[in-house]
C-alpha cells in the first residue's frame, strides 16, 4: 500500500517505521520544511493518506486529500467542530476517512471497557467520577482528546452527569477532567469511580508512541478501496459495526 504522511514530526516518523516494517510505501512526506509539495497531484500517488498535524491545519490538510479522491486517517486532535465539514466532503467525494482522537489499540480497547463500566454506575449514585490524563509538555491542547472523548462516552451512559468541565466540577452534573503535564509521558488516561466506602479505577498508560502509530496504520489497512466515515471501533471489531 502507498501511504502519505501529512505531518512529519515524531509521531510521522515513528509512523513511517511500522508502515514500512509492515510492507508498505511511503511516497509522500510533509512536514514544515516542504509544505509547498503537499500538491493534489502528490498526494494522488497515495492509496491512503495520514494525517497528524495541529488542529488550525487539520481540516485544510484532511479536505485537500479527500478532494484528491484520497482516504484519510487523522489524529490531529482539537478540530471537533470542524470534523461535520471534512465528513460532507467525505461523502461529496465518494471516499473514506477515519477521525480518532486516540489511535492506539490499547487505548480503543480502554473505550471500549469505559462505556461498559459507566452503564454498570449508571444506578450507583454513591460514585463520583473523575477523569485525570497525564501527556508530555509538548502537547498543546488540554485536555487530552482522547480525555474528552472518555468524559464524552461516560456522560452518554452516566445520567447524572450532563457536561465535562476542567479541573474541578461546581455542581454534581458535571463531570472533572484534570490535565497533568510532565516531562516525557506518552500518555496516562486514568478513571476513577469514589464512594466513601471503595474506589473502583481503571488506567490506560501508554510506554511509547508505537502502540498509537500501529493503529493509525492498521485504520489506513482498513481504508484501503472503502468509502465513508468509519471509527476505530470499526477496525478493531468489526463484529460490532
Amino acid at each position: 500500500m502507498k501511504i502519505a504522511l501529512i505531518g512529519y514530526g515524531k509521531m510521522g516518523k515513528t509512523i513511517e517505521r511500522i508502515a514500512l516494517s509492515r510492507g508498505h510505501e511511503i511516497v509522500l512526506a510533509i512536514g514544515h520544511e516542504n509544505i509547498d509539495a503537499f500538491t493534489t497531484e502528490a498526494i494522488q500517488q497515495a492509496d491512503v493518506a495520514i494525517e497528524f498535524t495541529q488542529p488550525e491545519a487539520a481540516l485544510q490538510n484532511v479536505s485537500k486529500c479527500l478532494k484528491a479522491g484520497v482516504p484519510v486517517v487523522c489524529g490531529t486532535t482539537g478540530w471537533n467542530e470542524a470534523v461535520p465539514q471534512a465528513e460532507a466532503l467525505c461523502a461529496a467525494y465518494k471516499t473514506a476517512m477515519i477521525q480518532s482522537s486516540n489511535f492506539s489499540l490499547g487505548v480503543n480497547i480502554f473505550f471500549a471497557v469505559n462505556k461498559y463500566l459507566a452503564k454498570l454506575m449508571d444506578k450507583q449514585e454513591a460514585y463520583n467520577v473523575l477523569v485525570e490524563e497525564t501527556h508530555h509538555l509538548q502537547k498543546l491542547d488540554a485536555p487530552s482528546g482522547t480525555a474528552i472523548t472518555i468524559a464524552e462516552q461516560i456522560i452518554a451512559q452516566l445520567s447524572r452527569k450532563d457536561k465535562w468541565v476542567m479541573e474541578a466540577e461546581g455542581e454534581h452534573t458535571e463531570l472533572a477532567i484534570k490535565a497533568y503535564r510532565e516531562p516525557e509521558v506518552p500518555g496516562t488516561h486514568v478513571v476513577t469511580y469514589h464512594s466513601d466506602i471503595d474506589d473502583i479505577e481503571i488506567k490506560h498508560t501508554a510506554h511509547t508512541r508505537d502502540g498509537f502509530a500501529l493503529g493509525a496504520v492498521l485504520a489506513a489497512e482498513f481504508l484501503k478501496g472503502r468509502e465513508g466515515v468509519y471509527s476505530m471501533q470499526d477496525v478493531l471489531f468489526p463484529e460490532n459495526a
